[in-house]
């Protein structure tokens, strides 16, 4: 079955690109995680030579981009899912055609309503597809992104590729989610809003059902101007309340997001997501003080983390660590990845855990591994373990 559906796929692309159909491809989720390679996008292109597939390599820090005829593009698009990725996802003006490999090789094929609007021009100079539109985006606009003619503010064109790659970095998760109708999203700290309104506005396109969403924020001037925003992009299931992460009153959460929670708050809100049952959690935590503060590193470390930097930097590591440990002994399945370019913040983890089934013996082993950790540090106890503890007793349980 697994290269029936490979073939379907192949003879669908080889298609597409004949007629010219084919809007984008994307190879991701990468079997080794170390690779620096994150994804390929996969574009037609019209040169003199003729019809090409425009590669974009896309790395931590970099892209590369190369061209390919048809066939020597299929042989290279074979290798890659081969050998360095799980997921191909086909946009066409008619469907959106997913291909999903497993670590056993089992190929499982998925159609759904076309995502993407189809290309006027497949030269050089076309605009770069985005995952989310500027024309007529009122809430881009609202927030000053755009200015009033719907184009992208020189000044705010980073902030633009940042919101899109928000997005693209979540999709993958958010897709192989089975979520109910009007889920609930929960986004903890929301700020202005820019990342917010781009995800409810990508649910919406890309689910049959609206989504319910809110937004939580401290300051009453933001909470106020999201809301007015929401009511003028006419997003009748987005809300935007005044409250903290670990005391804002919420419905069960089917997808919680805190972005840059300081410290602790990172980890009421990774508790708020084990304890509300989400089917992801995200987190892209910031300020690591907590276990630092603990830290009491004796043996062979000791002589790495007399330097503060190395300190601050492996209790950081630490710190994460230890909270992908817990999320896993709850039954969640994590990955850990660069969120955005390291030369823009040092701050750019993001920790990424979707709620799967757990057996005891996997379970033993991250509270194992917790333990080793923290007596290798000298770390009495993580904050997280403790809200885990007091709240509802989970982590000590074998």
């Amino acid at each position: 079955m697994g290269n029936q559906n490979l073939n379907v796929f192949f003879e669908k692309l080889n298609r597409l690109a004949g007629d010219k159909s084919l809007i984008k491809l994307v190879l991701s989720n990468q079997r080794d995680r170390t690779s620096d390679l994150k994804s390929i996008i996969i574009t037609l292109l019209e040169i003199k030579k003729g019809t090409r597939l425009n590669f974009v390599y896309r790395y931590k820090t970099r892209d590369i981009t190369k061209n390919f005829s048809v066939d020597e593009a299929i042989v290279l698009i074979r290798s890659s899912l081969a050998d360095d990725f799980f997921n191909a996802d086909l946009f066409s003006s008619a469907e959106t055609f997913r291909v999903l490999i497993t670590d056993q090789g089992k190929v499982k094929i998925r159609s759904n309503q076309p995502q993407l609007k189809p290309v006027d021009s497949f030269g050089h100079d076309r605009l770069k597809e985005r995952v989310i539109p500027f024309e007529n985006n009122i809430y881009l606009r609202e927030l000053g992104v755009l200015n009033s003619n719907f184009e992208v503010r020189h000044e705010m064109n980073d902030k633009y590729l940042q919101i899109n790659r928000y997005i693209e970095l979540l999709s993958p998760f958010i897709r192989d989610l089975n979520l109910p109708a009007g889920f609930h999203v929960a986004d903890m700290g929301s700020g202005k809003g820019y990342l917010t309104f781009a995800l409810y506005d990508y649910l919406v396109k890309s689910n049959a059902a609206e989504p319910v969403m809110t937004g939580v924020e401290t300051r009453p001037e933001l909470v106020k101007l999201c809301n007015e925003i929401a009511g003028k992009a006419a997003f009748k299931g987005l809300k935007f309340i005044k409250g903290n992460i670990r005391d804002a009153i919420l419905d069960k959460v089917d997808i919680l997001i805190a972005l840059h929670a300081c410290d602790t708050a990172t980890d009421d809100a990774i508790y708020r997501g084990i304890t509300s049952g989400a089917s992801l959690i995200v987190c892209a935590p910031c300020c690591h003080k907590q276990v630092r503060k603990d830290f009491k590193v004796a043996g062979a470390f000791s002589s790495i983390t007399k330097h503060g930097i190395l300190e601050e930097r492996q209790a950081e590591i630490v710190t994460d660590g230890i909270r992908a440990l817990i999320m896993e002994s709850q039954g969640y399945k994590t990955q850990v990845f660069e969120f955005i370019s390291s030369e823009h913040t040092a701050k750019n983890l993001m920790i990424v855990g979707r709620k799967t089934t757990i057996t005891p013996a996997a379970k033993k082993k991250s509270l194992e591994s917790i333990r080793v950790l923290k007596e290798m540090f000298g770390v009495r106890e993580h904050y997280l373990e403790g809200l885990m503890r007091d709240g509802c007793r989970v982590t000590g349980d074998a």
